[in-house]
C-alpha cells in the first residue's frame, strides 16, 4: 500500500488495523472505522503516547476524566501514555480513516 485511501476493504464489519511501519520506539498505524466503537468494558491505557490524526471521516475520543474530543477530516491530538480513553462514535455512514503514531 503506498496510499492510505487505498486498499480499504470492502468489508468493513469489523474495524480494519494496519501497521504501515515498526521500530524500536515507533508505530504507525492505518485505522479503519465504519460506525465502530471501543469494547464497552474498559479503557485503551497504553504504555507509549499516541499522536491519531483523522484523515477522512470524523469520530469522538472519550477519556476517563469526562472529556469528549471530536475529530473530523485534519483534526489531530496526542494522547500521552496511560491516558485512558476509548473511541466512542465513529461515522456509520462512511469510512473513517485514521492515522495513529505511537512512541515512547
Amino acid at each position: 500500500m503506498n496510499n492510505l485511501f487505498s486498499d480499504i476493504p470492502a468489508d468493513l464489519s469489523d474495524e480494519v488495523f494496519q501497521t504501515l511501519l515498526s521500530h524500536e520506539q515507533l508505530k504507525i498505524e492505518r485505522i479503519v472505522s465504519k460506525g465502530h466503537t471501543s469494547p464497552p468494558q474498559g479503557w485503551y491505557d497504553q504504555d507509549e503516547h499516541e499522536w491519531v490524526l483523522v484523515l477522512q471521516g470524523a469520530g469522538e475520543l472519550t477519556f476517563e476524566d469526562g472529556r469528549v474530543e471530536r475529530l473530523s477530516a485534519g483534526d489531530h491530538l496526542n494522547i500521552p501514555a496511560h491516558c485512558k480513553h476509548k473511541v466512542s462514535w465513529t461515522d456509520p455512514e462512511q469510512e473513517t480513516v485514521w492515522l495513529a503514531i505511537f512512541y515512547r
